[in-house]
């Protein structure tokens, strides 16, 4: 059985000045490509892309209302 964690993909830390959110992201490479999705990240703080599991944590202030 594998270790929690020992496969999970790293979180990826977003600030303000990367609202509006999406995946892939601009660092991702071109093979691991999907269809974008843009994520929803305010109402707690995190989110996680549907197709490939990374997982985004937004650091600073709260958002304040929806991007």
């Amino acid at each position: 059985m594998a270790q929690p964690g020992a496969n999970a993909l790293p979180i990826v830390e977003v600030t303000e000045r990367d609202l509006p959110l999406h995946c892939p992201n601009p660092a991702m490479p071109l093979w691991s490509s999907h269809p974008r999705v843009f994520l929803e990240v305010a109402p707690d703080g995190e989110a996680m892309c549907p197709y490939c599991g990374t997982r985004y944590r937004f650091k600073g202030a709260p958002v304040k209302g929806a991007h």
